[in-house]
């Protein structure tokens, strides 16, 4: 198998329902990677276009057997971290809700007591001023699964423009900290690392530049009164 670091903005979607290597989103990976072409891997999973983070790709049709069978059965861990509106109470918990497709919007999902089984843990690592800084394990993978879960329950990822956490900067008053928040042009989520102890797999990835800066941002202190921001 080879592990790839996915920049945002970079769409895994796959030409046509028949196209079980994904060889067109393999490429736009490869590309995006600076990696040379390789028509050999194919795709085991996926992101959505503005997640970062750890993809695995894998160089055989065993290997992807394998490595599909792992994600679908459990077996492997993923990791995310996620920059969060509000924070979240209690610190660490498990989000359980069924989701569905929208019926109003197909671009979306919705908690759905009729819909599919998905389930979320978190556990928050800071509380920043107005967002959390989370680490989110799930355990199943359904489709915007993180985002939705956090949404629904008032804390939707930052720069996250499809479920309501775009323009939520607005109101924060300190204007270094705002202006950091509102350059984010996409979900602040970040698919950190993969676990899958049975195939001797873990990988992780770095936190990608966007994030920290915001982090960064949110640590800084506040001037003193009396002093100019920025």
């Amino acid at each position: 198998m080879v592990a790839l670091d996915k920049p945002a903005g970079v769409s895994m979607a796959t030409s046509s329902r028949k196209e079980r290597s994904g060889a067109s989103a393999v490429a736009r990976l490869l590309a995006a990677c600076a990696e040379p072409p390789d028509q050999t891997l194919r795709l085991v999973h996926r992101l959505d276009v503005g997640t970062s983070g750890v993809v695995l790709l894998a160089r055989s049709d065993a290997a992807h057997r394998e490595l599909s069978r792992a994600l679908q059965s459990g077996e492997a861990r993923k990791t995310y971290r996620a920059l969060a509106w509000g924070h979240p109470v209690p610190a660490r918990a498990v989000f359980d809700e069924p989701l569905g497709r929208d019926p109003k919007d197909g671009r979306r999902m919705r908690l759905d007591p009729a819909g599919k089984r998905a389930v979320t843990r978190y556990r928050t690592l800071r509380r920043l001023p107005s967002v959390a800084d989370l680490e989110l394990s799930p355990e199943t993978g359904r489709t915007h699964q993180i985002r939705v879960h956090l949404a629904s329950h008032g804390h939707p990822v930052v720069g996250d423009d499809l479920y309501g956490g775009a323009t939520r900067w607005r109101g924060v008053r300190d204007p270094n900290r705002r202006r950091a928040l509102a350059a984010v042009r996409r979900p602040l989520l970040h698919a950190a690392r993969i676990e899958v102890p049975a195939l001797g797999i873990d990988v992780s990835s770095p936190l990608p530049e966007d994030y920290r800066r915001v982090l960064d941002s949110l640590e800084s202190p506040l001037p003193a009164r009396g002093e100019r921001a920025g």
